[in-house]
């Protein structure tokens, strides 16, 4: 990730490169075709002074000329709006690239956060607080799959109640939905959604290769997000894998260790 982040860099620098030379050649045009309007200038009024007193041919030369100047002024100035049309491109890409790094940063910063830790508390937070600060939701839920009952129990809730969440059955409603087919759903208008804890506005699910273990639940965003971008849906992918991967692992970090403790409570007992 650092040396495509580095590539990008260097991209970024080759294109700051092109951009100020495409400057250098536009201000080299201007000063050219300013040179030419004042060449044709003088060409015009050489002419209206020879006209009267020069034979016919000259006249005509001279006319010529001035033609074929007005024509290379024309091709100058086509050539400026094409440099002009290529500078705005490129800056276009400058600025595509630029967000496309911090697009990188950001899931980058998320996938090492999520791997950080295998303690299960912390990891929860970890999930909270990049659901929070990279997407941009202000209430949402992260339920879990409950092994022994087989339904989705709420084990973090920011901007609601986790009371008020109650466990949701395989197949039960969208959520239920989300949990049996493994996609993820996204509602078509956000602006008109009206909160409803068994069908969120967004819910995705945590599953390891084809194996959900959870539901990452989404009512509200916060109220300068509009819409999603499409980072967001890089970090719901991220989310969908990676936070499930981290999840389980502290799970099974968190059952070896309440075990070692019990066999080595039973030892000391032995022991003494």
């Amino acid at each position: 990730m650092i040396d495509e982040e580095s590539g990008y860099r260097g991209k970024a620098e080759e294109f700051l490169q092109a951009f100020k030379k495409g400057a250098e050649f536009t201000h080299d045009l201007l000063r050219e075709n300013e040179r030419l309007r004042y060449r044709v200038l003088e060409l015009e009024n050489s002419g209206a002074g020879t006209l009267s007193g020069s034979g016919g041919d000259q006249s005509q030369a001279l006319l010529n000329r001035i033609k074929e100047l007005e024509q290379e002024k024309q091709d100058i100035l086509d050539r400026i709006r094409k440099v002009e049309d290529e500078n705005e491109d490129f800056a276009n890409r400058y600025i595509e690239i630029e967000s496309e790094n911090n697009n990188l940063a950001n899931l980058y910063i998320a996938s090492y956060q999520l791997h950080s830790t295998l303690d299960f508390k912390e990891v929860l937070q970890i999930i909270m607080e990049i659901v929070i600060n990279l997407i941009g939701a202000e209430e949402f839920a992260l339920l879990l799959l409950d092994e022994k009952t087989g339904d989705l129990r709420a084990v973090a809730c920011e901007g609601l109640d986790r009371d008020d969440i109650p466990p949701i059955m395989l197949g039960s409603g969208l959520i239920g939905q989300t949990l049996q087919s493994g996609e993820s759903y996204f509602a078509e208008n956000i602006e008109t959604y009206s909160r409803d804890l068994l069908s969120p506005m967004v819910c995705v699910p945590l599953k390891i290769k084809e194996h959900v273990i959870g539901v990452l639940a989404i009512y509200k965003l916060l109220i300068q997000k509009e819409e999603f971008a499409q980072v967001d849906y890089e970090l719901f992918t991220l989310l969908a894998g990676h936070a499930a991967t981290a999840i389980f692992g502290a799970r099974l970090y968190s059952d070896s260790e309440r075990r070692l403790s019990t066999i080595q409570g039973f030892i000391d007992l032995l022991t003494k």
